[in-house]
């Protein structure tokens, strides 16, 4: 028995995006859909973060949402049990108040998981427990904790914070739960943390798409898992958000940069970094070109013009996304009444947040 898996949907990031929208239907409609169709799944776990607002929803957001992806599930017969996650809550101490649960009431076929419980998955003569557990609080804490100690089930599904696993690539957790307490399931899955990773018999399914330039070149999709064999397939989003061009006219001939191909950029964020501009009249042109395709946002990184010697790749990487240099400067300060882990946690909070109120 299949049944897909998806988490950290965030219906509603990047400030309500049209072009953020128009990029999570493409995956729906070429990948998500027919992966189900081909493979005849009718059951689908949602593990938290459906929506990206805590506290109110964008009804032309809601529109898309139920157009693109729910009515989808509900033409199918697809039986959906969906997480409420951190992002799905309104308060911060319990689950009480959900947006997953008041806006898709009228899904029958949707059932909203919002305090911890063991759920059974009937398929033909067979008969499959998961443990599900929405987004831990101070008020479900115990509950939840009971409910991973006593269920029979032999695999969970949550919302958790564990420790030492990725939130972001290369800024793994310091606090969360202590991953001991998973050891009797032969597979945990986990939403929230947004890359994907695994670690003993715990995996962090990571979101279905880019979201901001922390995501650039790591891939994101959903998965399809056997309750039978245990065998997780992942299927990959095709779709990039998130470019970056290499601009350098010493290797490159006239030719090559004039007639690249530009098509793939268009309504996405380009990232142009510059190694070596000799040639101005030529890289207008190539700007022109990459203009005329109509990227969402095109920045240009040229940091490197005094540099006498050749730029090597660590230089490049550094222009590919602002946590990294973020991290780099904390580690330079040497003082010790600051926490440099504490620090960098609490910049890619700001950053983060900073991202999803911004006008895309």
């Amino acid at each position: 028995m299949k049944i897909a898996l998806i988490t950290d949907q965030h219906f509603g990031a990047r400030n309500d995006s049209i072009h953020f929208l128009d990029y999570y239907e493409k995956f729906y409609t070429d990948t998500f859909f027919p992966a189900l169709d081909n493979e005849h799944i009718s059951t689908v776990l949602i593990l938290g973060d459906t929506f990206d607002r805590r506290k109110y929803v964008n009804f032309y957001t809601l529109k898309r949402a139920k157009e693109m992806f729910f009515n989808g599930l509900l033409q199918r017969n697809i039986t959906v049990h969906m997480l409420a996650g951190n992002h799905d809550t309104y308060f911060k101490n319990t689950n009480d108040v959900n947006s997953v649960a008041l806006l898709l009431g009228e899904y029958p076929n949707i059932n909203v998981i919002d305090s911890p419980q063991t759920i059974h998955l009937q398929y033909a003569d067979t008969s499959h427990d998961v443990c599900m557990i929405p987004w831990i609080n101070a008020e479900n804490y115990d509950i939840a904790l009971a409910e991973i100690k006593n269920t029979s089930a032999t695999v969970c599904c949550g919302h958790f914070e564990i420790e030492g696993f990725a939130m972001h690539r290369g800024m793994p957790s310091q606090e969360g739960l202590k991953r001991d307490i998973f050891r009797k399931f032969q597979q945990t899955f986990s939403g929230h943390y947004h890359h994907r990773s695994s670690s003993d018999s715990i995996t962090y399914l990571g979101n279905p798409y880019e979201l901001t330039w922390q995501d650039y070149n790591d891939t994101r999709g959903f998965h399809l898992f056997d309750l039978d064999t245990h065998d997780l397939d992942f299927i990959p989003n095709p779709n990039i958000m998130f470019h970056r061009i290499v601009y350098d006219d010493k290797t490159e001939t006239i030719s090559e940069i004039t007639n690249k191909d530009m098509t793939g950029y268009a309504n996405t964020y380009v990232k142009v970094v510059v190694i070596n501009k000799t040639n101005p009249y030529l890289f207008d042109k190539f700007m022109n070109n990459l203009y005329n395709i109509n990227p969402i946002d095109i920045t240009i990184v040229e940091d490197f013009t005094e540099l006498t010697e050749g730029v090597d790749e660590e230089m490049v990487d550094q222009a590919q996304d602002t946590i990294t240099i973020l991290n780099k400067y904390v580690d330079t300060i040497q003082d010790d009444s600051i926490d440099n882990t504490v620090l960098k946690n609490i910049l890619q909070e700001v950053y983060v947040e900073a991202l999803n109120t911004e006008t895309a």
